[in-house]
């Protein structure tokens, strides 16, 4: 995938399109990321002890990787991630500027 935890990305397609965020968790398996202050929920709590009130909190849920776009961090432009292998190491760069992500 690649897309990784502390990227920063672009939503391209959906209800969130336009907004960025930064990657918050990887879910691999599914192929889903959870973006910081994207695709936001509304979610029902109900109180804990007696005596306290429930509560109704907005919660991050998942989108799919396919939806997302990394950004550039010198352009803060969309951009896709090619693989450059330097000596032994195989590292991420940017497919526009040719410089590492």
């Amino acid at each position: 995938m690649h897309i990784r935890k502390g990227d920063n990305v672009l939503v391209i397609s959906g209800a969130s399109r336009g907004k960025t965020g930064k990657v918050l968790q990887v879910l691999g398996s599914e192929e889903l990321v959870i973006v910081a202050g994207v695709n936001l929920k509304k979610h029902h709590e109900r109180p804990r002890r007696g005596g306290q009130k429930g509560q109704m909190i907005d919660k991050t849920m998942p989108i799919h990787v396919s939806n997302v776009s990394l950004m550039d961090s010198g352009s803060e432009k969309p951009t896709r991630a090619g693989y450059k292998m330097v000596g032994s190491k195989k590292i991420r760069v940017s497919k526009k500027t040719g410089k590492e992500i």
